[in-house]
C-alpha cells in the first residue's frame, strides 16, 4: 500500500506523511546511502529532511537528487544564529546537496532563550532566511527543536514570526507530560487555523541509551520489533496533518515505512500503556 500523503502546510506540496530524516545518512558510506535511496524510492517517499549538522548526509543525498531533481520536497536545516554566519551555512549546504535552492529552510534546535532571541532579533539568522527567500534560495522557512520546552517555544517563535514549518518532538510517551501535552495541543491549533506544517521526530524512541552499549546509530535506543513499531507509527500518524520525520538508522528505516504503509486507524490507549510497559519505556526529555 503506498504511504499516505497530505498537503504540507501552506506550501501546496502533497507530502508523504512519513518525511524521509536524512541524519540516518550521517556516518554511512555513499554504497549504504544508494541502497538507502531504493528504499525510500520503492515506498513512494516525496519529501527529505536533512541538516547541515548531520555528518556527510547532504554530500550522501547529492547523487540522488541529481538522478530524480524534481521528485523531493527538499529542506535542510542551519544552527547558526547569525545572519553572516547563517548565510554562510546556507551556500555551503546548497553546495553540498549540488542544488541551486532548498524548498524550506530552518533554524535548527532553536530552544535556548538566548539564542532564540539572537536568531529571530536584527542580524539574526531569521534575517538570513528572509534574504534568501527574497533572492529564491530557498522557497519556505521553518523553526525545529528539541525537549520539553520545545512546543512553548515553538508557539513563542510563531508569534514572532509567521514560520511555514515546525518540527518536535512527538510520541506517546512524551504526550503523557501534562506541560507538553498543552503546549503540543496549544501548538498544534495554532498550525492547523494558520496552516503551518507540523514534522514530528521520535515516534519510535524508546528510552536514553544511559549506560547501554549503542547498537544503533540513534542518539536514543528506539523500538526494534515490528510489532512495536507498528503501534508506534500509527498512534503518530493517527493525528490529522501531523508529518512523522523517519528513523536515524538506515537498518531500522525500512520498518517504519512497512509499518506507515500499512497504517489504517488509530491504536487505543491499552494498546499504547501495554507497548510502554512490556518494552520498559522512559522518557527521552524530562
Amino acid at each position: 500500500m503506498p504511504i499516505e500523503t497530505a498537503d504540507f502546510g501552506r506550501t501546496g506540496h502533497n507530502s508523504t506523511r512519513v518525511i524521509f530524516g536524512a541524519a540516518a545518512l550521517a556516518a554511512v558510506s555513499q554504497s549504504v546511502a544508494d541502497q538507502t535511496f531504493d528504499v525510500i524510492l520503492e515506498h513512494g517517499i516525496n519529501h527529505i529532511d536533512v541538516a547541515a549538522s548531520y555528518g556527510e548526509a547532504e554530500v550522501r543525498l547529492r547523487p540522488l537528487l541529481r538522478r530524480e531533481p524534481d521528485r523531493f520536497f527538499l529542506a535542510t536545516k542551519t544552527g547558526e544564529r547569525t545572519a553572516a554566519e547563517a548565510r554562510e551555512e546556507l551556500h555551503r549546504s546548497l553546495d553540498r546537496l549540488g542544488v541551486d535552492h532548498v524548498d524550506l529552510w530552518q533554524l535548527h534546535s532553536l530552544a535556548d532563550p538566548i539564542e532564540w532571541d539572537i536568531a529571530l532579533s536584527p542580524g539574526g539568522a531569521l534575517e538570513a532566511a528572509l534574504a534568501a527567500r527574497e533572492e529564491g534560495l530557498v522557497r519556505w522557512i521553518g523553526v525545529t527543536g528539541h525537549g520539553t520546552q520545545i512546543a512553548a517555544s515553538h508557539r513563542r517563535s510563531l508569534e514572532r514570526f509567521d514560520f511555514d514549518s515546525v518540527l518536535l518532538p512527538y510520541n506517546y510517551l512524551t504526550l503523557r507530560n501534562t506541560y507538553y501535552a498543552d503546549n503540543f495541543e496549544a501548538l498544534y491549533r495554532t498550525c492547523q487555523e494558520r496552516r503551518v506544517a507540523m514534522q514530528t521526530i521520535k515516534s519510535i524512541a524508546l528510552r536514553p541509551w544511559m549506560g547501554r552499549p549503542h547498537t544503533r546509530s540513534t542518539w536514543y535506543e528506539p523500538l526494534e520489533r515490528q510489532d512495536d513499531i507498528d503501534l508506534a507509527v500509527w498512534w503518530a500518524l493517527s493525528r490529522p496533518g501531523v508529518f512523522v520525520n523517519s528513523v536515524g538508522d538506515v537498518d531500522l528505516l525500512p520498518r517504519v515505512l512497512d509499518a506507515a504503509s500499512r497504517f489504517d486507524e488509530a491504536p487505543d490507549d491499552a494498546a499504547m500503556d501495554a507497548l510502554v510497559q512490556r518494552s520498559q519505556a522512559e522518557p527521552l526529555f524530562v
